[in-house]
């Protein structure tokens, strides 16, 4: 399935939110999806274990190594990568279904999807949610639980990370929760209101004002 097939189905928007380990996208894009209309979001895959609380289908789809390989040789995936040891990736047909009900698309993937997207749509909407400072960033690794050996990984890929931010449309600064939801609900709104996007509410009204 080519990537044509992404927007070929619907009008919707693709927004992708990025952030290193530890800089708080999932509880951001949750809230966002509660707070914003018209959002769904897509459920990524992953060969990670399932972690206590977690639902298949509704927090990743879970597979084995060979079922994510399958994926991967059938071309299924919008993007994919190997993070932390394990592998993640958004099926087309994932995106594919949201945006055939006439809704945006939410992605929740680290740096390396985020410009695997923006390969395939070009224009997909990217933010990356910033940090306050490291030290933070290692607080609420530590915070977690995270062992030490793993905690240095996360936060040597951190660095990696946060060197591409620039690349994004957007960057938020995720140090009070609400304050950076607030601006990720702006960035939809706007996004949604561009000319570009619009012409059709355009045309519609001007069907209304008398010729001449």
């Amino acid at each position: 399935m080519s990537s044509a097939s992404v927007r070929g189905r619907g009008a919707g928007l693709v927004f992708v939110v990025s952030a290193p380990s530890g800089g708080g996208k999932t509880t951001l894009v949750r809230k966002l999806l509660t707070n914003v209309g018209g959002l769904r979001f897509s459920v990524s895959c992953t060969t990670r274990r399932r972690r206590d609380g977690e639902e298949d289908g509704v927090d990743y789809h879970f597979l084995d190594e060979e079922q994510f390989a399958r994926h991967v040789a059938n071309g299924d995936f919008l993007e994919c990568a190997e993070v932390h040891g394990r592998r993640y990736g958004t099926l087309r047909s994932e995106v594919d279904r949201i945006l055939a009900d006439g809704a945006d698309a939410v992605l929740d993937v680290d740096v390396q999807g985020a410009e695997s997207v923006r390969r395939a749509i070009p224009d997909a909407v990217l933010t990356f949610l910033l940090p306050p400072g490291f030290g933070e960033l290692q607080r609420r690794l530590e915070s977690r639980g995270t062992a030490p050996l793993e905690q240095e990984r996360r936060l040597q890929a951190a660095r990696r990370e946060f060197n591409r931010a620039p690349q994004f449309d957007y960057l938020v600064m995720n140090e009070r929760l609400d304050e950076a939801l607030i601006l990720l609900e702006a960035i939809v709104l706007a996004e949604r209101s561009r000319a570009a996007r619009r012409q059709d509410a355009w045309r519609a009204v001007a069907t209304t004002f008398p010729l001449g």
